[in-house]
């Protein structure tokens, strides 16, 4: 960033729980999706992770948000006070002038018309001069390394905070898509919900997903398992406090149903594939990306169901964001981008 290039290029990685901003090939900014806004002006307080520390512990003045539910902007004036405190975490360094941004941004790839326009409005918003799309899946595919643009067959299953997009890909387009809204959020809702039920005790929406990473497990017998991790929270009838350990059969028996779904999901995209595009899939095997892909056990689940070979990419949680990255330096040679 010299004193005079008046452009600069950034791709971004807008999800549900973690928004990635990179800059000349290089993850500058990688901070959860929160925004902390003051009730009584709606200044930004914090973003990123200082708001995620604030999320769940304020008071009444102020309010933290996750812009995003499901994929999709839920809230377009903290979608836009976020992107740009995002974007301002990168140009600390230049206090002269702002530069106008040529961005790159990824989409689910069941958005809608009025979603799509939601996303560009709010980039626009945010300093963007031109603006960008690209569809997630898309994005992972060239992220893992996929040669996208190739005559032959690629299935990815992206697995999100807000949404889990499955799509097979040829020829620098998707040839058959589902974009289900079941995804890492679901997941931890469910995990909130079996506390409260089986175990009587309150948790948060942070200590929730605290037990998805540390014991979330897809099936009940793992080869090498985790430690049971020891929740601590309120007893919903007394209000004492109580300490539960919870195993990762347990957590694998409340997320049974979502992850069906999700199983469900992926047959369903399968079944609308043409017949020598599924070929290659079936020798190629399928890849997943997300966080979701974290998941101990997943891979196996699957490819048990499935009977084709899943393959988790190497850096699941940044493949989106790289790919985006990618996108961003061959704007000029990708003709799938979104105006």
């Amino acid at each position: 960033m010299g004193l005079f290039s008046f452009t600069q290029e950034i791709a971004i990685d807008l999800g549900t729980a973690n928004t990635i901003i990179i800059s000349n090939g290089k993850i500058m900014v990688d901070q959860p999706s929160v925004v902390a806004l003051d009730r009584r002006t709606d200044k930004v307080l914090a973003v990123g992770e200082k708001a995620r520390q604030m999320h769940g512990k304020t008071h009444e003045n102020i309010r933290t948000i996750r812009p995003l539910r499901d994929g999709v902007i839920a809230d377009f004036y903290a979608a836009e006070q976020m992107m740009r405190g995002m974007i301002k975490m990168i140009n600390q360094r230049n206090h002269w002038f702002s530069p106008s941004l040529r961005v790159v941004v990824c989409i689910p790839s069941g958005s809608t018309e009025v979603e799509i326009r939601a996303v560009r409005d709010s980039a626009e918003h945010a300093g963007g001069r031109d603006v960008y799309m690209i569809y997630e899946p898309m994005a992972a595919a060239i992220g893992i390394g996929i040669d996208v643009e190739a005559p032959e067959g690629n299935m990815i299953v992206d697995i999100g905070g807000g949404t889990t997009e499955i799509a097979v890909i040829s020829l620098g387009g998707i040839v058959s898509n589902k974009s289900i809204r079941i995804a890492g959020d679901d997941l931890t809702a469910d995990i909130m919900e079996y506390m409260r039920c089986q175990h009587n005790v309150k948790v948060g929406e942070r200590t929730a997903e605290l037990i998805k990473i540390n014991v979330g497990s897809a099936l009940t017998f793992l080869d090498n398992p985790p430690e049971d991790y020891v929740v601590h929270g309120s007893n919903q009838m007394t209000a004492l406090p109580m300490e539960v350990p919870v195993s990762y059969q347990e957590i694998a028996h409340c997320l049974e149903k979502s992850i069906s779904k999700m199983e469900a999901a992926i047959l369903s995209a399968l079944e609308q594939t043409p017949p020598e595009l599924y070929a290659d899939i079936v020798r190629n095997g399928i890849y997943l990306a997300g966080g979701g892909a974290l998941m101990r056990g997943l891979d196996k689940r699957l490819t048990d169901k499935i009977n084709i070979p899943f393959h988790i990419a190497e850096d699941p949680l940044h493949a989106v964001a790289k790919g985006t990255g990618v996108a961003l330096k061959n704007i000029d040679k990708f003709n799938f981008l979104i105006r």
